[in-house]
């Protein structure tokens, strides 16, 4: 049963910079700095370079995978905003693939402007105290559930 779970978490692991990708990829190439930024990310999730490196070369067309709850919706939008900023420029492209990614999540689309916003206004990326208050203020303001 054990195989099952180790299975699971790697999968959800994968699948969140997977999602990463896919924004690195919105407008159609990867700086050097959303690559190192990939690597950071994918280390901190448990993934090995090798694992990362994979899921970097392969020809496959990621789509979003949505979380199951709101942390790790607001984690993977978190890490997003880190990709869009990650080599100084923010894209009209990177920003659309955001929108679409917080409506997908059951999110109201005026959460975009105001995560910019937050992010701007406490540091990119806020800090973890921040962001925990944040990922709060964004659950009464933003769910459409």
């Amino acid at each position: 049963m054990n195989g099952f779970f180790e299975h699971q978490y790697l999968s959800y692991k994968k699948n969140h910079l997977k999602n990463l990708l896919a924004l690195a990829n919105a407008d159609g190439n990867m700086h050097p700095d959303e690559e190192k930024l990939l690597f950071k990310i994918g280390k901190r999730v448990g993934l090995k370079d090798r694992q990362i490196k994979n899921l970097l070369e392969s020809e496959e067309k990621y789509i979003v995978a949505i979380p199951d709850n709101h942390n790790d919706k607001m984690n993977l939008l978190h890490d997003l905003l880190l990709m869009i900023y990650a080599d100084g420029k923010v894209v009209k492209t990177e920003l659309e693939f955001f929108e679409d990614t917080v409506i997908k999540f059951g999110l109201k689309k005026e959460m975009v402007a105001w995560l910019l916003q937050v992010f701007e206004e406490n540091g990119i990326p806020p800090s973890s105290e921040d962001w925990a208050e944040i990922k709060k203020e964004a659950g009464l303001k933003f769910s459409l559930q």
